[in-house]
């Protein structure tokens, strides 16, 4: 492996674990073995390796929601896949992170907002349209607002003012928010099919 990509891997994993503040670059360079020097003859700074890390996090993002689409049976199911990919990432996330984005690292948070309300929303959208192609989701709904509203939800999960971390999963978070936005979506048939899936997540 390139010693770019070794840099960039053994942040992420320091960021997760720890937050994003609280590690330094002596921490990334004794984790790597190598000489802080050995850094920056790659990246100019901190804020530069947080940004490239996010930028590569939010494209394997994307990649997996695509991927989710073309294998998922139905919009349903789509959800269904892509809160099981949040829990994978919730498992080996440090709350804080998304608290040290969005305070000390403008730059990136940006750039993660603008990815939110472009690719995110696209993806929101085309669920919400295809779910009530199908029938699975009420034809009345506004598909401009409750896109929207899901994906603000994201945000919303890691909110250490509502949801403190220490009293709160940020998984289960995100789950009784998909509970609560799906049964308000779904038709009948759609409600039949979404109870199927939630008994097939608790086996």
């Amino acid at each position: 492996m390139e010693v770019r990509e070794r840099i960039l891997k053994a942040a992420e994993e320091l960021f997760m674990k720890f937050g994003i503040r609280s590690v330094t670059m002596d921490e990334i360079a004794s984790e790597l073995g190598i000489s802080k020097k050995t850094i920056y003859l790659h990246f100019e700074d901190k804020d530069a390796i947080v940004h490239e890390v996010a930028t590569i996090i939010m494209a394997c993002d994307q990649i997996e929601s695509n991927r989710i689409y073309e294998i998922a049976e139905n919009p349903i199911d789509e959800v269904f896949r892509e809160i099981e990919m949040f829990k994978n990432h919730a498992a080996a996330l440090n709350p804080v992170v998304v608290y040290d984005l969005k305070k000390y690292y403008p730059k990136t948070w940006q750039l993660f907002q603008q990815h939110k309300q472009t690719i995110f929303l696209e993806l929101a959208k085309r669920n919400l349209k295809e779910g009530i192609e199908q029938g699975l989701y009420r034809s009345e709904i506004n598909i401009e607002i409750l896109s929207r509203l899901r994906i603000e939800e994201i945000d919303f999960t890691f909110d250490q003012s509502i949801f403190p971390h220490e009293k709160f999963n940020q998984f289960d978070v995100q789950k009784a928010f998909i509970d609560h936005f799906l049964r308000g979506i779904v038709t009948e048939r759609g409600l039949e099919i979404y109870h199927k899936y939630t008994k097939t997540a608790q086996n």
